[in-house]
C-alpha cells in the first residue's frame, strides 16, 4: 500500500513526519550558522518559519524572511506588531568577541556583545511572551554556550554574556513553568560555523585542531545537529525539561 504522503516545499514527506506542521516559528540570527540549520530543520518538519537577522537571509522555500536589529527596542516592537502570535522562538542570534580579555575588551565591545547576546533575548521575549500566556502555551529555546558553563569557551564580554544567558533561561522556566511556557536553553561547545570560520583559516587551523584534540569526541559538531536537538527540545516529548540547560559539546564540560 502507498503510504499516505503530503507535498511540501516541492518535496514528497511522509504525513507522519511533519512534526512542526501548523506551528509557527520564529528563529533569529537565520542568516547562517545554527539559526539557518535551526530554520531548515522546522522547515522540513512542515512549520511556518519566520527567520530574522541583520544580514540577508539565504532563499529557502517556505521561509519568510525579516531583516530586523532584534537588539534594538523599537524594531523588536515593530517585528512583534507585524508578525502577532508565534508557538516557538529560537532565540539564536549572537556573536564572538576572539576570546578578548578584560584588558583586550574596551566598553563599546562589550556594550555590543551583551546588547547582541543578551538584551536582544530579553527584548524579543519581552514582545513574544504576553501571546504566548494568553494561549497558556509556546517555547522559548535561548542560545547559550558551555561559555555559558565553565571559563575558557570565550573572551570576557562573550562568557559573561552567555552566563547571563542561562541565568535568564533559569528564571523565566521558574516564573512561567506554570503558565504552560516552555523555557530552555541550549549550551553548544564546538560547532563548525561562519562565525568561528577563523579557527580554521589562521595559522593553518591550528585552534580547530586544538579544540577537537581538548574534545572528547575528538571532533566539531555540525549545526545540523543542533537543529536536531532543537526540534526535540521544541517538541511536547520535551514539555517536562523545564529550565534546563541541554550541552551539545562533545564531552567538553565533563572533562
Amino acid at each position: 500500500m502507498v503510504a499516505n504522503a503530503v507535498r511540501c516545499f516541492g518535496k514528497r514527506l511522509d504525513a507522519g513526519r511533519m512534526k512542526f506542521a501548523g506551528k509557527k516559528v520564529l528563529v533569529t540570527g537565520a542568516a547562517s550558522g545554527i539559526g539557518l540549520a535551526q530554520a531548515q530543520a522546522f522547515l522540513a518538519e512542515g512549520a511556518q518559519v519566520i527567520g530574522v537577522d541583520i544580514q540577508q537571509m539565504p532563499n529557502l522555500a517556505g521561509l519568510s524572511k525579516v531583516i530586523c536589529d532584534v537588539s534594538d527596542e523599537n524594531s523588536v516592537k515593530l517585528l512583534a506588531k507585524d508578525i502577532g502570535k508565534i508557538d516557538i522562538l529560537c532565540n539564536t542570534a549572537g556573536i564572538l568577541d576572539a576570546y578578548a580579555t578584560l584588558e583586550e575588551t574596551d566598553f563599546a565591545l562589550w556594550q555590543r556583545i551583551l546588547q547582541t547576546n543578551l538584551t536582544s533575548m530579553f527584548l524579543m521575549i519581552s514582545a513574544f511572551l504576553p501571546k504566548m500566556k494568553t494561549e497558556k502555551s509556546g517555547v522559548i529555546i535561548n542560545m547559550a554556550s558551555v561559555a555559558g558553563l565553565v571559563a575558557g569557551g570565550g573572551g570576557i564580554g562573550y562568557t559573561a554574556s552567555k552566563h547571563a544567558i542561562v541565568g535568564l533561561t533559569k528564571q523565566l522556566a521558574f516564573d512561567e513553568a506554570k503558565h504552560g511556557i516552555q523555557i530552555v536553553a541550549i549550551a553548544p561547545g564546538a560547532i563548525e560555523t561562519p562565525m568561528n570560520v577563523a579557527d580554521f583559516t589562521e595559522n593553518d587551523g591550528e585552534m580547530a585542531q586544538w579544540v577537537a584534540s581538548e574534545t572528547p569526541a575528538k571532533r566539531w559538531a555540525k549545526p545540523e545537529e543542533v537543529a536536531q536537538l532543537t526540534l526535540f527540545l521544541a517538541s511536547p516529548q520535551a514539555s517536562y525539561m523545564s529550565g534546563a540547560v541541554v550541552t551539545i559539546d562533545g564531552g567538553w564540560t565533563i572533562k
